[in-house]
């Protein structure tokens, strides 16, 4: 299926019923008053976020959600009937905005999350509620109110604790295939994930954390180029970046350092809050340079770069060095939700 992540619906909930104005009309009750009962309230339409569910592709054909209006009220103090409310089912992590003015109205973050969309109108008065001691035989009442219309964005954005950066063909597919149950596509050519792919990945019996792979990057990727701009959104929740470079591309005219540089740019053009995270530097493809080489080449890059946080050096497709790192954002992952106090 088509990984959509966004849509834009239109709700709008029920109108309330209309109050009535009515009188008892009863053979021995020649003066038996107002019997206008109210109006009953219009639908409402509300959001729940579904971990069953992983894609907004429903509501990209399903834009127009309506409610039902209330029933009118009704003589002999009967009262309209209440129309039933419409639920949304959404995937967790779905970020809903109102259209016009940019407002978030919820940021679905638990499974049964149920939040509220679009009010439905209160009923209307009957004429009963209107009868006093000098006005024993009321006329008015009143119509029931306008449910809210709104227009909505919905985004998804995806929840994973690490979040794998890198320009085509790094290899972050590879890598989150070696360390979870995940099977992204993976192939020798550029752009070859075009959809977000989480993975879980179990360090121990009783600790794992989730990692999402995200289309890589190119130069001008925070302008819309590419692939990578639409997606790097779903970072923007994880508490972890693992910004991969191939440290030995088969092509001799590509700078890995450069290339790693215009990386760290649009993600800085693009977010800067999402440039402040926490990155950790992982040369990948290892396997393709002499095993006395590796410490030295990471020294060198680092040195290059620049670099002053952690630093791994592995080869995805062995496997080679991957147990270590998992370990590593492990313990950087609990001991950060202790000091959060998230543990």
């Amino acid at each position: 299926m088509k990984y959509i992540d966004e849509a834009t619906i239109h709700v709008i909930a029920g109108k309330g019923g209309d109050g009535v104005a009515s009188f008892r009309r009863e053979k021995y009750i020649p003066k038996g008053g107002p019997s206008g009962g109210d109006g009953g309230r219009g639908g409402s339409i509300f959001a729940i976020a579904d971990r069953n569910i992983n894609t907004l592709v429903d509501y990209r054909f399903a834009r127009i959600h309506r409610a039902r209006k209330g029933e009118n009220g009704r003589g002999s103090d009967c009262y309209g009937k209440g129309a039933e409310d419409i639920t949304l089912r959404m995937p967790v992590g779905t970020v809903i905005t109102n259209a016009a003015t940019g407002e978030i109205i919820a940021d679905l973050k638990g499974h049964e999350q149920k939040v509220l969309l679009a009010k439905g109108g209160a009923g209307g008065l009957g004429n009963l509620h209107f009868k006093s001691s000098i006005n024993r035989t009321p006329r008015q009442f009143t119509l029931g109110e306008p449910g809210e219309e709104l227009e909505l964005k919905l985004e998804l954005k995806v929840l994973a604790d690490v979040g794998l950066l890198g320009m085509p063909n790094a290899g972050k597919s590879t890598l989150i295939r070696a360390v979870s149950a995940a099977r992204p596509k993976v192939a020798d050519y550029p752009f070859t994930t075009v959809h977000p792919n989480l993975g879980m990945v179990r360090v121990d019996q009783n600790r794992s954390f989730v990692m999402a792979d995200i289309p890589g990057l190119i130069e001008g990727a925070a302008e819309g180029a590419g692939l990578g701009h639409h997606f790097l959104k779903h970072l923007s929740r994880t508490r972890l970046l693992l910004h991969l470079v191939d440290i030995a591309p088969l092509d001799q005219n590509i700078d890995p350092v450069r290339e790693a540089k215009a990386i760290i740019e649009e993600l800085r053009k693009y977010d800067e809050t999402l440039y402040q995270k926490p990155r950790w530097l992982v040369l990948n493809k290892a396997d393709l340079l002499p095993e006395h080489e590796r410490e030295s080449v990471r020294r060198k890059f680092t040195r290059s770069l620049g670099w002053k946080e952690k630093s791994f050096v592995i080869s995805a497709i062995t496997g080679e060095g991957c147990k270590e790192l998992t370990y590593a954002i492990m313990e950087y992952l609990e001991q950060e939700a202790a000091e959060t106090g998230e543990g």
